[in-house]
C-alpha cells in the first residue's frame, strides 16, 4: 500500500510536467518560468533550492555525530545565502534581464568571462545531483527492497521526464505542494516524539557536553573552520545558477527580493524541525539503523502509522526530486545559453530548447552514474559542489557588481587562480581548510588583474543600489 501511494506520487510529478509543457512556448518559458511566478511560488521555489536530502537526511545526521557546530554550513549557511541573495545581489541582476549568471560575466567582464565561467558551474553541479540520486535511492532501497542501483535509475527517468516536459514551471508548482505536504508531516512527527520525550530537558540532558556549542573553540584552526562553514554554502552558493533561475523567475523586482528573504526566514525556522526529530528519535530509539543518514525515514518506516508512512515518504521522495530537477535544469541552462549558443549565435529559440532539454538528459545520466561510483555522505557532496563555486565565481561576481575597477583580466585570473588553488590544497590535505586558500588566490587574483591590466571600453552595470 505505502508503495503505491509513492508511486502515485512519483507519477504525479509527470502529471504537472505535462500540464506545465502548455505554458512553455519559449526559452524563457522554460527556464524562468517566464518571470511572472508570484511571491508564493517564487519563495517557495527559493525555499526549496535545498530543502530535500541535505535538510532532512544530511543535516540531521550531521547534527546527531557532531552537535551544532556540525551543522552551521546548513542550514545556517543556506540561510544566510538565501538572505545575502536578497540583500545586494537579486536586485541588480534582475534589473539586467539575463538568463544565466554567465550572462551577466558576458555583460560585465566579455565574451571569454561567460565561456570560462559556464565551464566551471556545469561541473560544479554533478555532485549536488549525484547527493539527491543518492538519498531516492537510500530511501526507495528501504521501502521497496529493491537495489538502489534501480531505484535511482528509476526516479531519475522520472525527474529527467517531467524537467524536460515543464522546466521550472514544474519545479515551481510541484516545490509549492511538495513544501506544504512535508512541512505537515515533519510538524507531525515532532509534536508525536515531544509527546514520547515530554520536555526538553528530557533532550538536552541526554546529550554530551557541549553538543548545543555555536562558537569554535578559540584556536586558530578551530575559528577558520567555523568560518569556512559559514562560507560553504552561505556564499558558495550564491553563484549558483539553480538559485539563479529560482530568485529571476519572480513577476518583478520587489517580488524577488521579498522571495529571497522569506526563504531565509523559512530555512531559520522550518529547517530546525528534521534537526529536533534527528535527535529525538536517536534518543528515543537508539536501535534504529546505526546510518544517521536514514534515522528519520527509518523512525517513521518503524514507528509511524501507514498515513504517516505515506505522508512522508510520498512528500520526501518528490521534494528530492524537485531539488533534483532544479539541480539539472541549471547547467543544462547554462550549456544551451552559454556553450552552445556561444559557438552558434545564429541559433533559433526552438532550436535552444530543444538543446536544452537534450543537455537535460546527459546531466541526468551522468550524475546517475556518479551517484553509483561514489560511497560519501550527502553532506560531504553538496559542500564539494559549493566550494567549487566559492573559489571560482563568488568574487568575480561580486567585484563585477561592486568594484567598478574590476577588468576581464581580474575577472580571468580569480577564476582560475581560485579553483587551481583550492584543487592542490585538496591534493595536499592542508591544515586549514582548502576552501580558504582558494577564496584568497580569487580575491588576489581579482585584484592583481585589475590592477595590472585595466580593460577599456567594456559595459559595467554597476548597480549596488
Amino acid at each position: 500500500m505505502l508503495l503505491l501511494f509513492i508511486g502515485i506520487y512519483l507519477l504525479s510529478n509527470i502529471a504537472v510536467g505535462a500540464w506545465a509543457a502548455r505554458r512553455v512556448t519559449n526559452t524563457q518559458d522554460f527556464v524562468l518560468a517566464g518571470r511572472s511566478l508570484p511571491l508564493v511560488l517564487a519563495a517557495s521555489a527559493t525555499f526549496a533550492t535545498w530543502f530535500g536530502s541535505e535538510t532532512i537526511m544530511g543535516a540531521p545526521a550531521t547534527f546527531v555525530e557532531n552537535g551544532v557546530l556540525g551543522i552551521i554550513e546548513e542550514p545556517f549557511g543556506s540561510a544566510l545565502c538565501l538572505f545575502l541573495v536578497g540583500a545586494f545581489y537579486a536586485r541588480p541582476l534582475y534589473r539586467l534581464g539575463i538568463t544565466t549568471f554567465c550572462d551577466y560575466f558576458r555583460l560585465r567582464f566579455g565574451r571569454s568571462a561567460e565561456l570560462i565561467s559556464a565551464l566551471l558551474i556545469i561541473p560544479s553541479y554533478f555532485s549536488w545531483i549525484a547527493a539527491q540520486f543518492i538519498a531516492i535511492g537510500i530511501v526507495m532501497n528501504v521501502v521497496t527492497g529493491l537495489p538502489i542501483f534501480w531505484c535511482v535509475s528509476s526516479s531519475a527517468l522520472i525527474v529527467m521526464i517531467y524537467t524536460i516536459l515543464g522546466g521550472m514551471w514544474s519545479i515551481s508548482v510541484t516545490d509549492f505542494f511538495h513544501n506544504i505536504i512535508i512541512v505537515i508531516a515533519l510538524v507531525i512527527i515532532a509534536v508525536m516524539l515531544y509527546g514520547q520525550l515530554g520536555s526538553l530537558e528530557a533532550l538536552t540532558s541526554k546529550v554530551r557536553p557541549g553538543f548545543f556549542q555555536f562558537f569554535p573553540n578559540l584556536t586558530l584552526k578551530h575559528s577558520l573552520e567555523w568560518v569556512a562553514a559559514w562560507m560553504t554554502i552561505g556564499l558558495g552558493s550564491i553563484p549558483q545558477q539553480d538559485i539563479f533561475q529560482r530568485v529571476m523567475a519572480a513577476k518583478d523586482e520587489p517580488t524577488t527580493v521579498r522571495a529571497s528573504y522569506l526563504a531565509s526566514f523559512l530555512y531559520l525556522t522550518v529547517a530546525m524541525l528534521p534537526l529536533f526529530i534527528g535527535l529525538s528519535g536517536r534518543i528515543l530509539y537508539p536501535n534504529l539503523n546505526i546510518d544517521n543518514q536514514m534515522l528519520i525515514p527509518n523512525m517513521v518506516l518503524q514507528h509511524g502509522g501507514l498515513p504517516l508512512q505515506i505522508l512522508f515518504f510520498g512528500a520526501l521522495t518528490s521534494a528530492i526530486l524537485s531539488v533534483s530537477s532544479g539541480a539539472i535544469l541549471a547547467p543544462a541552462t547554462v550549456f544551451g545559453e552559454n556553450i552552445y549558443k556561444f559557438f552558434r549565435p545564429e541559433v533559433t529559440d526552438a532550436a535552444l530548447l530543444r538543446t536544452i532539454r537534450l543537455a537535460v538528459v546527459v546531466i541526468t545520466l551522468i550524475s546517475v552514474w556518479m551517484s553509483t561510483q561514489r560511497d560519501v555522505s550527502i553532506f560531504e557532496l553538496v559542500s564539494e559542489s559549493s566550494a567549487f563555486s566559492l573559489v571560482s565565481l563568488f568574487v568575480p561576481l561580486t567585484a563585477g557588481l561592486y568594484w567598478k575597477r574590476a577588468t576581464n583580466a581580474g575577472c580571468l585570473l580569480s577564476m582560475l587562480a581560485g579553483i587551481g588553488v583550492w584543487l592542490l590544497c585538496l591534493k595536499l590535505e592542508t591544515d586549514y581548510p582548502p576552501m580558504l586558500y582558494g577564496l584568497l588566490a580569487s580575491v588576489g587574483g581579482m585584484v592583481a588583474g585589475s590592477v595590472v591590466r585595466k580593460t577599456a571600453g567594456q559595459f559595467s552595470p554597476h548597480i549596488p543600489d
